[in-house]
Order: C-alpha cells, then structure tokens, then sequence
C-alpha cells in the first residue's frame, strides 16, 4: 500500500493544489489590509491577489513540466497563464452560485461518495493503478480499505477533491433537470441520418466567370473600399530579421553519444541498474522516460514511429535488449517486454545526439558573443554587426501574425512571438534558445491592428470587388436557364441538350451531402424539399454565392420500424450531450455577465533593457 501512496501521492497533491481551495477567503482578507495595487483580477468585484495568483501559475506550470518534460517557451507560459485565470473567474462564479442556489456539500455526502467511486478528478488514474485492481478490473473495496488506511493529509486531499466536485454536479442536475427530447425530435434526427434523395442540379458559380467580364474601375474600387472597410480589418502584424548561431550536432557528438548508450546498455546488461530506472534518468524521450520507458503496445508495422526505430524492433524477441539503434532522434535502446500475435509491448531508452565537449564550449562561445554584441538592444544596425563579426547571415523571418507561433522550417521558435509585439521597431530580442540553433532577433516594422489604407490592401479590395459583380453576373446566367428550360420535362436532360452545368446528385442524406452543395445548406434543405419531376427556380447560395435550380428523381423514405428499436439508446445519448451543452451555455452566460477587471498587464508589466554593449 506505501507504494501506491507514494505513486497516487503527488498527482493527488497537484491536483488539488490548482484547486484555489481557501484563497477566497485570503484574498478578502489581502484586500482589506494590503490596498489594491497587487489585484491581478477581480470579479464581480472579488479580488484576486499577485500572490494567490502565482502560487497557482506555478502549480501550473511544475505540473506541465511534469507531464511533458522540458523548457516552457514564453508562449507556453502565456497559454498557462491564461488557463490559470479563467480558473480563478471560473472558481469565483461557481462559488458565488452556489451561494445564490443555496448548494452545499454535507459530511455524509462525502461519506457516500467515498464509498462507491474515486473523486472523479483522479478517477481514469485510479482505476488504471495494479493496487486497486481485481484480475485487472477496479475494485472498490480496495479503494475503501487504502482510504481507511491512509494518512490524515491524504484523506483531507481526497476530501478537498469531493468538495469540489459535488456542488458541480449538484449545480449540473440542477440546470440540467428539465431536458428531455421528445420522439418527434429524435425521430427527425433518425429521419436525417437515412432519409436520402437523388436530384438534378444546374449550378452557375460566380469562380467560373473570367475576370475580363467583370471589370473594376478606380472609383468602382475606392467605393468598395469604403463601404466594406470592416471587411479588411487585420491582427498586429510583425516583420522580424535575425541571426542564427547553429547548434547541429558534427561527428564528435554523434561519436559520443554512441559511447554513451553503449556504457548504459552495459550497465543494464550486466545488472548494475534496471533498464526502467536508467530511462526515467537519462531518456531524452521525456514522455515515456517517465513511465521507465514504456512506450505501450505496438503493432510490427506501425506507421506513427521511425522506420529505423521500428526495423531494430522488429528484430527483437521478447525479453532481449538491443544494441544501440541509431534513428532521427538518436540512438535507442529498446527492449520488447511481451508479444501477442503481431503487437509488441516496447520500451525504449532515447540517447540524443547533442552538442558536448569542445564542440559544444565553441557553440557557447559564439553564442556569448552574438549576445553580447546584439541581443536586448534599441540600436537595430548592430545585428548587422554582430553577423559580420561572427560571419553569419542576416535573414528574414515569415511574416509573424500576432497570436500565430514562428516557424522556422520545420521548427517552432520559442518566446519570438511574444516579444516581437512588446519591442518597438529597431529593437533587438535576447538571446532565444532554439532546437537547431540560438537566435537574435530584431523587430524591422510593425502593422498595429485594425484597417490598413487602401493601398495596402489595394489586391484584396478589388478580389472582392470584383467577386461582388461575379455574382450578379451568376443570377443573370441561371435566370436566363431558368427561362430556357421552362418548356423541357427533364432539367438533367434539357440542360445537357442545351450545354448546359446540369449534374446528378445522389443518392444522399441530409448529413452527408455531396460537396457541390454541401456548403449551401438552404440549396441541401431544398433538395428534401421536392418530389420527383418537381424543380425549383433560382437558389441563390448564402455560402459560396452559386445559383442553383434542382429537380427531384427519387427519394428513399427513412425505415420507422428501424428507428423504433433504437430509440431509447438513441434518445440517452442525445440527452447526455444536451445537458452538457446547457451547462457550457450557463457558464458561458456566466462569464458574460461578469465584471472582470484583468490587471496581468499592469502588475506583471516585464522589464527591458535598453543599454548597449
């Protein structure tokens, strides 16, 4: 039992520690005796205090790096930070509708609740977990006896789960008490998933109407403009150059970190560690070092992994260590632990092939002096500088959209997208840590959100311009075929006879229309509409702005004897994900409604340097 206290212990204690039980009453307390100048938030007029706040940020932040392993980027952090708050704006609504409903939690509840389940927070992590199992099914009663076993901080933990979760559930019954859906709506929902029909369809697209039909003048052009300038708003755009000191790894490198797995696989081999323990401390592969290397079961011709990874694995029998394995991410030692038919349940000890020794103190070198030379500066020309010093290039980044991540071939490149919209322009960043290399960056120019002049805009104002005059000219096309076609019994055969875009669609269901309409759901609707022989007049597309005329050929009714024996099923599943989706909307209306002063900014407001070296 010690063991699995010590395995549940600490993701218990993480959990719980993100759970902002007891700052309620803190942050009244700091607000009364401590002013305003630390509230990074407040909520309806509750305050949340810079302490309170990044006690739970870094609880955050320990537990993403727990489960992935690695440095957190600038955007990562930021991600987190955003999380976090909307915990805190969450936590503080709840409570206060708890409040309002009047829902509490009772002793004997949680009592109860001990008794049949796990806290639902950590519930998949216990049943899961060899010590609560029973022929590897879960098994209450051990969960009853570990509780009853267990220490007093432990159970106050599970306690604090339970609290939590309760009034949630209390509150979800509560909203959620009155859904139902009636047989005629299931019945409709049958209806569309198996009612098909086949119909002619003539469609006259504004996209096939060349250019030299649809002309735009300068004035047409400026008007446009004008009148559609909501249309052309964009996001904070950056322009970004920057210097690269690579960090690729030469033969050397790769030298010794064969050296390096074949000294592991020795110890392993000769009992002087066990191959788990040497995973969870020298795995480059984070993710399943942490679990002594398991990477789970995995079929010989799986396509997810390595080619060079998966050849070495296919050579092994159950029980044998391989030698080391090179593969794009480096040398590994796997072990296959069992086999049933053609799955393998595999571990694998992943060696990187990293700069070290001389070859790395020469990369630190360089980097110290790009540093030194160009990073954190307001004087833009001395990464011009610095590249010529340390004879490397100055290039260009992608054009970096303010929220997108940059990407430098195949590799995302931390903290740029952050500082590139805190700088001016002309300033350079600090030194950024790359996979393949260390970077300065320098701001070149900056586009501030909103609606740029039109001649910055001029090509997409008169694509649209343009596409505008493409559907009018489209409703003229179909309304003369309309007029052509009015003497013949058949669209799909009067059309063809007459050259005409005429095409036959189906057999299809309401959910799964064929793509010429499938973005049209008004021309889809219509299509249901008709019998066969019967036509319609011009649809004028809401989506894509085609015109279409349809013509019914057949129709397939639903079977309602079919529909019958599934009812019930059908029915609970469709109320579950209606109840779900009641109590994202209150929430959503809660969030709404809510007064929410966010000071991140101001109280976390990050510091520059502006001197030069």
């Amino acid at each position: 039992m010690m063991r699995a206290m010590r395995v549940i212990y600490k993701p218990v204690f993480v959990v719980v520690a993100v759970t902002f039980i007891g700052w309620l009453a803190y942050g009244q307390v700091t607000d009364i005796l401590g002013g305003g100048r630390d509230v990074v938030l407040k909520v309806n007029g509750q305050s949340v205090r810079a302490t309170q706040f990044q006690v739970a940020l870094q609880n955050a932040i320990e537990e993403s790096r727990r489960r992935g392993g690695g440095r957190l980027s600038r955007e990562d952090e930021q991600q987190l930070q955003d999380q976090v708050t909307d915990q805190f704006i969450q936590r503080i609504l709840l409570e206060r509708e708890y409040r309002r409903l009047g829902i509490q939690v009772s002793d004997d509840e949680i009592r109860q609740m001990a008794r049949s389940t796990p806290p639902p927070q950590i519930l998949r992590q216990i049943m899961e977990d060899p010590t609560f199992q029973t022929n590897g099914q879960f098994d209450i009663t051990k969960w009853q006896r570990y509780l009853g076993s267990a220490s007093e901080e432990f159970r106050a933990q599970i306690e604090a789960l339970y609290r939590e979760y309760l009034p949630e559930r209390k509150l979800e019954e509560y909203l959620t008490a009155d859904v139902y859906v009636s047989d005629a709506k299931l019945w409709r929902m049958w209806r569309d998933q198996h009612e098909s029909v086949t119909v002619a369809v003539l469609a006259v697209r504004p996209e096939q109407i060349p250019d030299s039909l649809a002309p735009v003048s300068d004035a047409e052009l400026e008007r446009y403009y004008i009148a559609h300038k909501g249309d052309f708003k964009r996001p904070a755009t950056a322009w970004l150059s920057f210097v690269a000191q690579p960090k690729v790894p030469d033969v050397t490198d790769t030298a010794a970190a064969l050296a390096n797995a074949r000294r592991l696989r020795a110890e392993i081999a000769r009992g002087a560690a066990k191959f788990e323990d040497v995973a969870k401390k020298e795995s480059a592969d984070s993710g399943s070092g942490a679990r002594g290397g398991d990477l789970g079961w995995v079929k010989r011709t799986e396509t997810g992994f390595d080619p060079q990874f998966l050849a070495a694995l296919r050579r092994l029998a159950p029980g044998e260590l391989s030698q080391p394995a090179p593969s794009s991410f480096g040398y590994h030692l796997i072990r296959v632990d069992a086999a049933k038919g053609d799955s393998l349940h595999v571990r694998h000890i992943l060696i990187p092939i990293v700069p070290q020794g001389r070859h790395l103190d020469q990369i630190d070198a360089r980097t110290d002096s790009l540093d030194h030379l160009a990073a954190e500066q307001t004087d833009g020309a001395r990464l011009d500088t610095a590249a010529q010093r340390l004879d490397l290039p100055v290039a260009q980044a992608p054009k970096l959209i303010q929220g997108d991540r940059l990407t430098l071939g195949r590799y995302v490149i931390p903290d740029v997208s952050v500082w590139a919209f805190e700088a001016r322009p002309g300033e350079t960043s600090p030194v950024i840590e790359g996979e393949r290399a260390n970077y300065v960056f320098r701001l070149d120019s900056l586009y501030a959100a909103g609606t740029p002049p039109l001649a910055q805009v001029r090509d997409r104002v008169l694509a649209a311009a343009r596409s505008e005059k493409k559907h009018a000219i489209a409703r003229q096309r179909a309304t003369e075929a309309l007029a052509a076609l009015a003497s013949a019994p058949d669209v799909l055969q009067g059309g063809r006879a007459r050259g005409l875009p005429v095409d036959k669609l189906g057999p299809f269901t309401r959910l799964s229309p064929p793509s010429a309409i499938a973005r049209e759901p008004a021309v889809e609707g219509a299509a249901f509409g008709l019998r066969p022989g019967q036509r319609t007049g011009v649809l004028v597309g809401t989506t894509g702005g085609g015109c279409f005329i349809l013509q019914g050929i057949a129709r397939q009714a639903a079977d309602s004897a079919a529909w019958l024996k599934q009812r019930d099923q059908q029915r609970e599943t469709i109320v579950r994900a209606a109840q779900q989706a009641r109590v994202q909307q209150y929430l959503a209306a809660l969030r709404a409604q809510a007064q929410v002063v966010d000071r991140r900014k101001e109280v976390f407001r990050p510091t520059t340097s502006e001197g030069g070296a």
